[in-house]
């Protein structure tokens, strides 16, 4: 039997969701992407200790900013080692609020990838879709540094980073469903509002036919999945990125994976074109809660888990 993986690969590019390069291999995935969270998570085992030891050695005598650059680039390189297409690194969510500072950063991620041996082709750079991460990449996009716009809770985001000409969105389909599962409290009932009618499936959805319909190139990446079923919800989708524990789940299983999304499918739908200027982005975020929420929520976890990698790092210099 063909594993439901394998029927989502006909259909949609795998990406997987880790830090933890060395699970990478037995997937087969195109692409990988990380995250503060991710890295985080992966210095702390055993197997990526020596990774980090070396690269605080070797920098030691350099600010605390260009040993966490030099740690993004260097768990960056091995995961290209195991996978054919691109790598995501992520740009300080502290950044998200500063375009030229996001720039620069951006720049400087992909002048340490070239230094490296690595083709910018092969990076993506992930910033916060605010108003200012978006400004920056579109700067970016037109260097030729392709951008991966994460942090993406709602359709007013994803048209702005269309129109900026963002390579890649990561919606996050998990995070948006624990909103709205939170939000309901005791009346959620997951056969009802789960499956086709999780709401953050249906927001990916939108956005997929929003792009469709209007001929953008953006990809769109669905990604923060909870369930295997939210996964194979949105089967047809341009990029899926994926936890190992799940991509794991997937390979285990040999139910029927069928395309949900195509461009042909959502030909005929009515769909309003987004205004994406600047008072009107402001206002329709602010207008969703759960995007407004989720938005903040995501930036103060990633800038959080920055500061515990500087305090893990500082933590080796003293020693």
């Amino acid at each position: 039997m063909t594993t439901a993986l394998d029927q989502l690969k006909q259909y949609t590019t795998v990406v997987a969701d880790t830090g933890d390069f060395q699970q990478l291999a037995q997937y087969k995935p195109q692409d990988a992407t990380t995250n503060p969270s991710l890295i985080l998570k992966a210095v702390q085992k055993d197997d990526y200790r020596p990774l980090l030891e070396k690269t605080v050695r070797d920098h030691a005598a350099e600010p605390m900013e260009s040993i966490i650059d030099h740690l993004l680039i260097a768990f960056g390189t091995e995961i290209l080692k195991i996978i054919p297409g691109r790598v995501s690194t992520e740009v300080d969510a502290r950044l998200s609020f500063d375009t030229q500072k996001s720039i620069d950063k951006a720049r400087h991620i992909i002048d340490l990838y070239k230094h490296a041996g690595i083709d910018r082709e092969r990076v993506l750079i992930k910033l916060a879709s605010t108003w200012e991460g978006i400004r920056a990449a579109e700067v970016l996009q037109k260097e030729g540094i392709r951008c991966n716009m994460t942090l993406l809770f709602s359709l007013a985001q994803a048209a702005a980073c269309a129109e900026a000409g963002a390579q890649l969105i990561s919606p996050f389909v998990g995070r948006i469903y624990d909103w709205y599962k939170k939000q309901a409290g005791s009346a959620w009932d997951e056969t009802k509002d789960g499956g086709a009618n999780d709401p953050g499936v249906q927001s990916v959805r939108r956005i997929y036919a929003y792009y469709k319909k209007f001929g953008y190139h953006t990809e769109v990446m669905g990604a923060s999945f909870r369930t295997t079923g939210q996964i194979v919800e949105l089967a047809g989708c341009d990029l899926l990125t994926i936890s190992p524990d799940l991509l794991q789940k997937l390979h285990d299983s040999n139910d029927k994976v069928e395309r949900k999304l195509s461009a042909e499918a959502f030909a005929g739908e009515q769909i309003d074109r987004v205004p994406v200027d600047e008072p009107t982005f402001r206002f329709l975020v602010n207008d969703d809660a759960m995007a407004t929420e989720k938005l903040a929520e995501g930036i103060r976890a990633f800038a959080a888990d920055a500061v515990k990698l500087e305090k893990l790092i500082d933590e080796l210099r003293k020693h």
